[in-house]
């Protein structure tokens, strides 16, 4: 399996976020190909830390890094892609990774 993370900052319009995020871009994120699961998340805590770095998580998850590539290349992904700044205007670092064990 192959993970893709994005972590998003703190955006300038909360609400609009939220609202976009859960009508518009999580609806056409779940169309990308090949896709296995999916989850994402607004309740993000930092331990120690009273302000959380990020406003929200998603995680997406392919068979292989393969796979995910042809996803995001995509023409599904590049609607993903170009959604993004509709909504996230705090920015976001994306992360991917192979899942080298799993229980």
């Amino acid at each position: 399996m192959h993970k893709f993370v994005v972590l998003y900052n703190q955006p300038e319009d909360p609400e609009h976020f939220r609202t976009y995020y859960e009508n518009t871009h999580i609806p056409l994120a779940a169309q990308l190909p090949g896709l296995k699961a999916w989850r994402y998340s607004f309740d993000v805590s930092s331990p120690g830390q009273e302000d959380p770095p990020y406003f929200c998580i998603f995680e997406g998850e392919w068979e292989n890094e393969a796979a995910m590539g042809e996803a995001l290349n995509s023409e599904q992904g590049k609607k993903v892609a170009a959604d993004v700044p509709n909504y996230a205007s705090g920015g976001a670092t994306i992360l991917t990774y192979p899942i080298t064990k799993s229980s």
